[in-house]
């Protein structure tokens, strides 16, 4: 049986609500196999993070080798990145192996509103990884730190700083709303011709934890299994909305748990 192969290149939750864990299950669930570049290691619980433990670069490296040197991968998924060298292994890593899709999930921002990488580190994203990603994610907040702006707080101000996103050289991006206010949730799919209106309602839970994560994984699911990317976003976007509307059928920890990556098979 051939199966699409998809690629994560994160870092590790140790609660296995995000990071590679979220991704590996977003993969599953959507008929996917998942390989994995594990670029950091968290002590993490649905409360927070109390450590973590960088990979070394020559390590990131050997793992893209061995992964792409066999396996069929099909799209690949980028989530925090937080050093310039291990910045610069997944780029060279990139060059060399050429997928035919990449997510890049620029995770920058904390829920707490606190910047989670250096200027030097964002410089960098912005060089080097934006060119040759072929859709960044930003929620609000990380769109605003991408471009040293204010948060957008109306649609055409979401467009503008799409737009300018786009210049930055990846030919799309996808706003996420889910920091925005009222009855729905809504993003915003921006290439050079469209800008697609992409809205859900929005769910009272707290929890909630990875769903960036797990949005731009089934987005890379979806392009391994060949569709196109508005379709990709599209079928993404429905999929987080119905684990986030049935997390709390589980009860995982005492802090932001998980959303309910396998809904449709669990009763």
């Amino acid at each position: 049986m051939s199966i699409p192969i998809a690629l994560t290149i994160a870092g590790s939750d140790s609660g296995g609500g995000a990071g590679i864990q979220a991704d590996l299950k977003t993969f599953s669930a959507l008929g996917v196999y998942g390989a994995s570049v594990i670029t950091a290691l968290t002590a993490q619980n649905t409360k927070g993070v109390t450590g973590i433990h960088d990979v070394p670069a020559d390590f990131i490296t050997a793992q893209i080798d061995a992964v792409f040197s066999d396996l069929d991968v099909r799209a690949v998924k980028i989530g925090m990145v937080a050093r310039g060298e291990a910045i610069d292994a997944i780029v060279t890593g990139l060059d060399r192996w050429s997928p035919p899709h990449v997510v890049f999930d620029p995770v920058m921002v904390a829920t707490s509103g606190d910047r989670l990488l250096s200027s030097d580190a964002v410089d960098a994203l912005r060089s080097k990884l934006f060119p040759r990603a072929h859709l960044i994610t930003p929620n609000l907040p990380e769109a605003a730190a991408l471009l040293d702006e204010s948060i957008a707080s109306s649609e055409q101000e979401i467009e503008q700083q799409g737009r300018r996103l786009l210049a930055l050289g990846c030919p799309a991006v996808l706003i996420k709303g889910g920091h925005g206010h009222g009855p729905e949730s809504t993003d915003y799919l921006i290439d050079a011709n469209a800008v697609i209106r992409l809205a859900a309602p929005r769910i009272a839970t707290s929890n909630t934890h990875g769903t960036g994560c797990s949005l731009s994984s089934a987005i890379a699911a979806g392009l391994a299994r060949g569709h196109t990317l508005e379709r990709s976003v599209r079928d993404a976007k429905a999929f987080v909305s119905a684990a986030i509307a049935a997390a709390d059928r589980l009860k995982v920890g005492h802090g932001h748990g998980p959303i309910h990556h396998f809904h449709a098979f669990y009763t």
